[in-house]
């Protein structure tokens, strides 16, 4: 069983520091259905229509060390996406096993 949480630790991180540098840049399903009914300049600005997009607003947490998919500090965008990858996976696997562990610890009720 440790040996499959290893394994399986190990293509999580590899997939996240190594293949996310490979995503798309292109909007996704949710970007492109909040600028349907807009059009763009060649600078990606609003300028005429109607869309969601015209309602957005800075998100309160944009100017974290992890905001926009990558690493505040890092200039190389695929090491900074790779290393952000990586660190959500490391996250997502402590609060996932801290939780497993806690519950597994607790005695069945009787």
């Amino acid at each position: 069983m440790k040996k499959f949480l290893i394994a399986g630790l190990f293509v999580a991180l590899l997939l996240a520091g190594v293949a996310s540098s490979f995503a798309s840049g292109s909007p996704d399903g949710l970007d492109y259905a909040a600028r349907e009914g807009c059009t763009f300049n060649a600078d990606d600005e609003i300028t005429g229509g109607t869309c969601m997009a015209q309602q957005e607003q800075e998100h309160q947490l944009g100017d974290s060390p992890l905001a926009d998919y990558g690493i505040k500090g890092i200039d190389n965008e695929y090491l900074s996406t790779g290393l952000s990858g990586v660190a959500g996976v490391l996250l997502t696997f402590a609060i996932g096993g801290g939780l497993f562990w806690v519950l597994r610890r607790r005695r069945p009720v009787s």
